[in-house]
């Protein structure tokens, strides 16, 4: 028997501080690194049934990167892969549980 959809972001999975911040974000309009790498998964997380607001930009990928680089910090990278890496966790943590 499937488990209802998610109505809104759970604590217990991995990336849900970045996933909750990314939602807040995107509805007051901010385009912080959390709003543009769960926009990034907006569909994925739309499907578990999160109401994630549609991105104000059309690349939220490439404008993420761009604002982790934006003082020429050579972590941009390796911050990129990490915030993409939690939100696929909690994506995928989601998914599972929606499977149940």
């Amino acid at each position: 028997m499937a488990r209802a959809p998610l109505t809104q972001v759970r604590t217990d999975f991995p990336g849900h501080e970045i996933v909750a911040a990314g939602i807040d974000d995107l509805r007051e309009g901010k385009l912080t690194p959390e709003a543009l790498v769960t926009a990034m998964a907006g569909p994925r997380l739309r499907r578990v049934g999160l109401d994630v607001p549609p991105s104000p930009v059309t690349t939220p990928g490439h404008r993420l990167y761009d604002l982790l680089a934006i003082d020429g910090d050579r972590s941009a990278h390796s911050r990129y892969n990490a915030l993409i890496a939690r939100v696929v966790s909690y994506a995928r943590t989601a998914e599972h549980a929606s499977s149940r």
